[in-house]
């Protein structure tokens, strides 16, 4: 799995699986005994060097793009930086801060991404999943419960696989090119990791309570604490994902020792540890 996780290092999938088309995934789920991973990006993803015990499913093809009436159709597969750039070429605003979260729309959907002020599921008008016996449901967001960085749904064993969005803000309120320029300043890009680890605890940011614990450039094996952003972790040196946990697990313990407030993680776990 280090090849589809940004972290760049992970345990084997036992299996892995491309559906080419809404059909074939019926078809495959209506058959499936095994764990299902729905995997996005995998820059919000650690799978332990153990592995994960079932199937991976990538939606990489579905990929469509389409605007009808002003509102925005597309598939989970597409990357927010693509729907980001389409939204802005139709005249639509408040897709901008979508262009600097490093995703696409079904993990975004996931876990409600954001940045910059802004949530994904401000913008949704309904949302198409799939359940693992492979029937297809439409859903409104009154069918989730929706909080920072996570989405419960009340129907079990749903998967998105596509949303509409509606982008209907009167102005322009972000410039992506000068988002892009903050997030280049501010983060680690190029350099191999997840994004936030990080919730930000209300009232407080995740980034600073971690540097106030001194432990800005800290490592465990490969995995060190970014200079440059505090609630990033890098792969500086062929760590494996239990230096990751590790690390994580220290930043924790010290975060709550120093301050008595406890980091919830924002990067998801997977596999047994």
């Amino acid at each position: 799995m280090s090849k589809y996780c940004s972290f760049r290092t992970g345990g084997l999938a036992q299996d892995f699986f491309i559906p080419d088309t809404l059909n074939e995934l019926s078809e495959f789920l209506k058959n499936n005994q095994k764990p299902i991973l729905m995997l996005g990006l995998g820059s919000n993803l650690l799978v332990r060097d153990q592995g994960f015990d079932g199937v991976v499913i990538k939606l990489k093809h579905f990929d469509q793009l389409d605007i009808v009436d002003d509102v925005v159709h597309v598939g989970a597969g597409t990357t927010l930086a693509k729907l980001s750039r389409f939204c802005e070429s139709k005249k639509l605003n408040g897709a901008e801060f979508l262009s600097a979260i490093p995703g696409n729309v079904g993990g975004a959907l996931a876990m409600n991404a954001g940045a910059f002020g802004s949530e994904i599921w401000h913008f949704v008008e309904s949302v198409t999943t799939i359940n693992t016996s492979g029937i297809v449901f439409e859903r409104n967001a009154l069918d989730f419960d929706i909080d920072y960085r996570q989405v419960l749904n009340k129907n079990l064993d749903e998967y998105f696989i596509g949303a509409t969005f509606k982008f209907k803000q009167a102005e322009k309120q972000q410039n992506i090119k000068a988002l892009l320029e903050k997030r280049n300043e501010s983060q680690p890009i190029g350099q191999a990791n997840c994004g936030s680890v990080f919730k930000n605890p209300k009232g407080y940011f995740a980034a600073k309570l971690i540097e106030d614990s001194d432990l800005k450039g800290f490592c465990i094996g490969g995995a060190c604490v970014s200079e440059k952003h505090a609630n990033f972790i890098i792969n500086q040196d062929n760590a494996s994902a239990t230096d990751i946990e590790k690390l994580i697990f220290h930043i924790q313990q010290s975060v709550k020792s120093k301050f008595n407030i406890v980091l919830e993680t924002e990067v998801r776990l997977v596999g047994d540890s």
